[in-house]
């Protein structure tokens, strides 16, 4: 249908706008919903119960009695995964060839949001020249455990980081009018299970670490699509969670697209459908389509549930079919090149001792691992992308003309098996160069979607590899490809180490140029790279027991509990060095003192004192002081990316309001600040914290109290209110216990545990130890007295 036709039925002219930093379409909102209601009002219910499930893996429906089109959507989130033949949501049939780009573990160490808008722009413009609708992803959850087999296409276990990487993403894919599908709501943290666990998960937690990735990119990107997960949280499905998906998702976040099924993730259509689940995909026969007629037939769901739900639909497609851009021919070469420069964003130099990288040209260096020949780029399962071409780190050396290069494989990762002739002529060249440069990492079969691992460590073929080669060469660097954090017991035996990640298809010439410095590594890890598996807040609980999992840990993820815990880590959270050397100085804000209303200004200078330009993420943490809520000690709250040349100074600035202090407070189901004295820290790292001020922040906000003989004195006495009326209990309290108080009980009973005493007794508990006059009924008043306070 095109513009002209929907004119022609309404009588009504459609609006478009052009904003932001790309062309995003829009429409005047009362047009669009009553154009398309108009058109839902002339459907069957049989009709629109059928457009509530795809045409297949990969359409929606169409009507063509009423001219209503079709749509595709296709798997993502880190390149197009397009199937023209036979659909599947695991990878197992071929799709078109297209670009593999950086994945989301990789993508997220980038922390620039303006190449993360490149990668989207770029894939969004191969999405329309292949005519898809909606691209499925970003996929934005939580790194709850190193060992999810789907790690690889999450972005951090930080929800402000996750978050502002899906929003850069989801605004660069949309500029081109190209729909996103931010996946997987939500808390879809395992693959163990995955299709009928249910988390039990806090309140507070759940709020601030799981949904808080996605409520973030919602409001700020607005994706077309959300797509449901497939686990159960505290109980019931996510796919039937009116909380979520309508509470939480469209009323508090404001979305207005349509919520789709992960594929398979339906169990009862009807409560799904009330709940807010507009679309199942894929197709599943026309069992569900009756079942949803029948009930809208003998009264279950109301049809005005479906009109909803068609309507949703139907306003994503008409935008995408409306926008169709049929002029696009993309240059695959060069959108490899955009993948091999975003690669160079995402390498993280963990370490470099002695200053062994950059590599000198000329030097003898050894090429070891079949990485270095083959590498491994991206994960398996419904992402895998049928690449156009791979460019290898031997390919780059040598479109790159570096000299000095030999190889030898050293190790096959078909099995986990030391093949002695392969690592013996690895040794060999190892020995006799000046460098050895070990590519490794985790194959296929250790990291996939659909399981998890079972531990941290790389393949024994690989360790013992490293173990080997660094017997015979002083100059060792390993260069790693993996989707998640691994155990490095030969650390501190190599000088330098590579975190690749899963770079995309062009990883090899991002190594070789940042191996040789053409490239300055500026990535940042996203997550905590710990000592030992054992080490994880979730390993204890892990991925659960049957059918059930406790998220024990709480809003203590990732760094938040190892720095809580003072627990050492192999690498930290922030974490990545520079080939040069960056200072920081003159930290201001613009107020000591305020209200949970006002916002902050952080101002902070940096300078690149070192010898080569270079790009530098700032990051700004803060943490409350005096809380008595169970708190992170801190937490990210901003960071920007800046690029500096030698000598250069650049002041950054950053804007904190109310939000960036808070906590989610269960008692008033919202976010809240305890007024007190916070510190705002700027740093290279959560462990490396250069420079800090202190302010005062007042709560504008009262929490509600309601006391109970069952209240302690102890709680009653920190509301200055009520404090003079708890006083007298004290002195009562006093009076009972030290009256009868012998020489012999003085010696046992101390100042210290009286206080203690009487500071954790519930209100009813008075009577028991303190002197006469003290009844249940004057108990009762003096409770009701503080209440009404």
């Amino acid at each position: 249908m095109t513009i002209q036709d929907i004119t022609r039925l309404t009588g009504s002219l459609v609006f478009y706008m052009y904003v932001g930093l790309g062309k995003i379409y829009t429409v005047e909102d009362d047009m669009t919903i009553n154009d398309i209601k108009k058109i839902v009002a002339q459907m069957t219910i049989e009709e629109k119960a059928a457009l509530c499930s795809g045409r297949e893996f990969w359409h929606t429906k169409k009507v063509d009695r009423l001219d209503v089109p079709e749509m595709m959507v296709s798997d993502g989130p880190h390149g197009l995964r397009k199937q023209n033949t036979a659909g599947d949501n695991l990878g197992i049939n071929d799709s078109i060839k297209a670009v593999c780009f950086p994945a989301g573990c990789a993508a997220a160490t980038s922390f620039n949001r303006n190449l993360m808008y490149r990668m989207g722009q770029t894939i969004g413009l191969e999405c329309q020249s292949e005519n898809v609708g909606v691209i499925l992803g970003p996929a934005v959850n939580i790194k709850r455990s190193p060992l999810c087999g789907r790690n690889f296409e999450y972005y951090s276990e930080d929800p402000y980081v996750a978050s502002e990487i899906a929003t850069a993403f989801i605004k660069g894919v949309q500029s081109e009018n190209v729909g996103t599908s931010i996946k997987h709501f939500a808390a879809n943290c395992q693959e163990t299970r995955r299709m009928s666990v249910d988390e039990k998960i806090g309140e507070q937690a759940l709020n601030e670490i799981y949904l808080e990735a996605f409520r973030n990119a919602v409001i700020n990107a607005k994706p077309w699509t959300v797509m449901s997960s497939y686990n159960k949280v505290n109980g019931g499905y996510v796919g039937e969670n009116y909380s979520l998906l309508t509470e939480t998702l469209r009323n508090k976040w404001n979305f207005d697209g349509f919520v789709m099924s992960d594929w398979g993730a339906v169990a009862d259509r009807v409560a799904s459908l009330k709940a807010g689940l507009d679309l199942e995909m894929p197709e599943s026969g026309t069992e569900r389509t009756n079942v949803i007629i029948e009930a809208v037939k003998n009264g279950e769901l109301p049809e005005e549930t479906v009109d909803l739900a068609v309507t949703r639909i139907l306003g994503i497609v008409y935008r995408y079919q409306e926008n169709r851009n049929n002029n696009i021919q993309v240059n695959f070469d060069a959108d490899h090149d955009v993948s091999g420069q975003i690669a160079e964003e995402t390498i993280v130099l963990l370490k470099n001792d002695n200053r062994i990288l950059p590599l000198s040209e000329g030097t003898g260096v050894a090429f070891i691992g079949k990485y270095a020949q083959k590498p491994r780029f991206q994960g398996g399962g419904s992402s895998h992308i049928n690449c156009i071409k791979v460019t290898s780190a031997l390919d780059a050396a040598q479109e790159l003309g570096i000299k000095g290069i030999e190889y030898a494989q050293g190790y096959d990762d078909v099995a986990d098996v030391i093949d002695e002739n392969l690592e013996k002529e690895a040794v060999a060249l190892a020995a006799k160069s000046e460098v050895a440069v070990i590519f490794a990492g985790l194959p296929d079969a250790f990291e996939s979607e659909g399981f998890d691992r079972v531990h941290m460590r790389m393949p024994n073929c690989q360790n013992h590899l490293i173990e080997e080669v660094c017997k015979v060469c002083k100059k060792v660097v390993v260069v790693l490809h993996n989707g998640s954090p691994v155990e490095m017991p030969w650390a501190d035996s190599v000088d330098g180490i590579i975190e690749s990640y899963l770079g995309g298809e062009a990883v090899g010439r991002a190594q070789c140029r940042i191996l040789y410095g053409l490239v300055n590594p500026s990535a940042r890890l996203a997550e905590t790279i710990p000592y030992k598996l054992e080490d994880n807040p979730a390993y204890l609980t892990g991925f659960g027991q049957g059918d059930s999992v406790d998220f024990a840990e709480g809003i203590f993820v990732g760094y938040r509990y190892y720095d809580k815990k003072k627990m050492p880590v192999r690498f930290p959270f922030g974490h990545g060095l520079s080939y040069t050397e960056f200072e920081y100085s003159n930290l201001i804000v613009d107020k000591k003192v305020l209200d949970d209303t006002m916002t902050l200004s952080v101002k902070v200078d940096v300078t690149n004192v070192g010898s080569m330009a270079g790009k530098e993420v700032v990051q700004l943490y803060v943490g409350d002081c005096e809380s008595t809520k169970l708190r992170p000690v801190k937490e990210l709250r901003k960071f920007d990316k800046i690029y500096l040349e030698t000598g250069e100074t650049k002041t950054v600035e950053f804007e904190l309001s109310k939000r960036d202090f808070a906590y989610y407070e269960t008692q008033i189901g919202d976010w809240y600040v305890e007024s007190g004295l916070f510190k705002i820290m700027i740093g290279k790292s959560v462990n490396e914290i250069l420079l800090s001020e202190m302010v005062e922040v007042n709560s504008t906000v009262e929490l509600p109290i309601r006391y109970t003989l069952d209240s302690t004195f102890g709680d009653i006495m920190k509301n200055p209110k009520a404090k003079p009326y708890a006083l007298k209990y004290r002195e009562a309290y006093y009076a009972g216990a030290l009256g009868t108080q012998g020489e012999a009980s003085a010696e046992a009973i101390s100042q210290e545990m009286n206080e203690a005493v009487f500071e954790f007794m519930p209100v009813h508990s008075i009577l028991s130890f303190a002197s006469q006059g003290i009844t249940l009924k004057s108990l009762q008043e003096f409770v009701d007295t503080i209440n009404q306070l």
